[in-house]
Formats: structure tokens, C-alpha cells, sequence
């Protein structure tokens, strides 16, 4: 092992313990969100498994937010966790009208940007 590859591995951890936990939230809606563009810009009728994935990934993060705002162990303001709920559901129906070729994605990409802007603008912390 060269010490350039011990330090980029050393760096790496360094980095990685440092970031808050709305940081990583930020970096995973931001991933996902990108995926919803990319999918987006698709044909469907050419590229739908790409935007079934992308659809998939982002239920996926919502339906582990829709759990965490429900569980009594979580500190943010209910009215907070009731709206973030409300998002999750929201989220569930229209994937599902997006994967019966019913809907666009633009609205699931507008629902992670704004959390987005929230969760960079720094409101309640979790």
C-alpha cells in the first residue's frame, strides 16, 4: 500500500465521521433527486426500467422518513413530522401514477428539492 492510497483511506474516514446528520441527508436526497432528473429527461417508452429504479429509490427514502417521523422517539415538532408525513404519502401516490405512465416526475423532483432547501438552510435539527 502506498502512502498516497493510506492517506486518501485515513482522509476518507477523517471526512466521513465529520459530517452531521443532515448532511448525509442533504447528500442522499441529493443523489436521489438527481437519479429523478436523470430519469426525467428519458423517453419512457425507451429508458423505463431507469426511471422505475429512480422511482423506487426515492419511495424507498421516504418510506424509511415516513417511519422515523411516526416513531415516538423522534424529537422534531409534531406539526414538522405531520407535514413530512404528509409528504411521504403524497410521494407514494404519485409514484404510483408516474410508474402507470399516468404522471411526471417533476413533482417528486419538486417535493426533494424543497426538503432540500430545507435541510441546507438548517431548520429544526433532528
Amino acid at each position: 500500500m502506498t502512502a498516497h492510497s493510506q492517506a486518501l483511506r485515513a482522509y476518507g474516514q477523517a471526512s466521513s465521521s465529520t459530517r452531521t446528520p443532515r448532511g448525509v441527508e442533504y447528500e442522499v436526497f441529493a443523489r436521489i433527486t438527481h437519479r429523478l432528473v436523470a430519469a426525467a429527461r428519458k423517453d419512457p417508452k425507451l429508458q423505463f426500467p431507469e426511471i422505475v429504479r429512480a422511482v423506487h429509490d426515492n419511495r424507498q427514502l421516504w418510506t424509511i422518513l415516513a417511519a422515523d417521523v411516526a416513531g415516538e422517539g423522534n424529537t422534531l415538532p409534531q406539526q414538522l413530522r405531520a407535514q413530512i408525513f404528509y409528504l411521504a404519502e403524497f410521494t407514494f401516490s404519485h409514484s404510483r401514477k408516474v410508474l402507470n405512465d399516468k404522471a411526471a416526475l417533476t413533482p417528486l423532483i419538486e417535493v426533494n428539492t424543497a426538503i432540500m432547501r430545507g435541510l441546507r438552510a438548517g431548520g429544526p435539527p433532528k
